[in-house]
């Protein structure tokens, strides 16, 4: 796709989802740290589940001291309700442990290093880095995006790295990180993965699925 459509296309979908950024139920709100354990714990399961944790979770262990020195037995059954919560539990406490043995207990602020850390994807990292560090190193491709990168016609792969890189050559830098919350909101508000409402959406002119759909 064209630089020139990408950049039309994001204009509209902004336009109808101005505060997608601001989604109150995103995981991607706190510290960096919270932000952090929040978008891991969010793996195969939705930002609204994992919000209902939270509360729970930093209050029983709000620092990566407190969260790496956890039993597994007492933090699965906060966390059991999202699923893969053996996996999950096992990343959070290791994760921590790697914050503290390798970063002073801070959450690093290169992408490199965030791909260093037990549960942490290029995902994860991606929002981390944007929505905790304020840094646009790469665009968060998750099920939303990826869907709407193959239908409107950004990728032309299931693959999420592939997908990522061709978002980042359509898109400019400083729009990478809304980019992500701007798909998000229209995925969940119009483009649905089994009924994509296509009469009520403002780029249906510009979508590829919805072409080939009329064929």
């Amino acid at each position: 796709m064209k630089k020139q459509d990408a950049a039309r296309i994001y204009a509209a979908l902004l336009n109808r989802y101005p505060d997608a950024r601001e989604r109150p139920e995103s995981v991607a709100r706190g510290t960096p740290f919270e932000v952090l354990i929040l978008t891991i714990l969010s793996a195969q399961t939705t930002d609204k589940a994992v919000l209902k944790v939270k509360k729970s979770l930093f209050a029983k262990y709000p620092t990566p001291v407190k969260l790496a020195k956890a039993q597994i037995a007492e933090l699965e059954p906060i966390i059991h309700s999202l699923g893969f919560y053996h996996a999950k539990a096992r990343n959070l406490i290791a994760a921590s442990g790697t914050l503290l043995a390798e970063f002073d207990g801070n959450v690093p602020e290169t992408m490199d290093e965030l791909l260093t850390i037990p549960g942490v994807g290029r995902k994860t990292a991606n929002i981390v880095m944007y929505h905790a560090l304020g840094r646009n190193e790469g665009i968060a491709v998750d099920t939303h995006v990826r869907r709407l990168a193959q239908r409107i016609g950004f990728s032309d792969t299931d693959n999420v790295e592939v997908i990522e890189r061709d978002l980042m050559k359509i898109f400019p830098r400083d729009l990478w990180g809304d980019l992500t919350d701007v798909l998000i909101a229209h995925g969940r508000a119009t483009c649905d993965a089994k009924k994509p409402l296509c009469a009520d959406c403002v780029i249906s002119g510009e979508c590829r699925y919805f072409r080939n759909e009329k064929s």
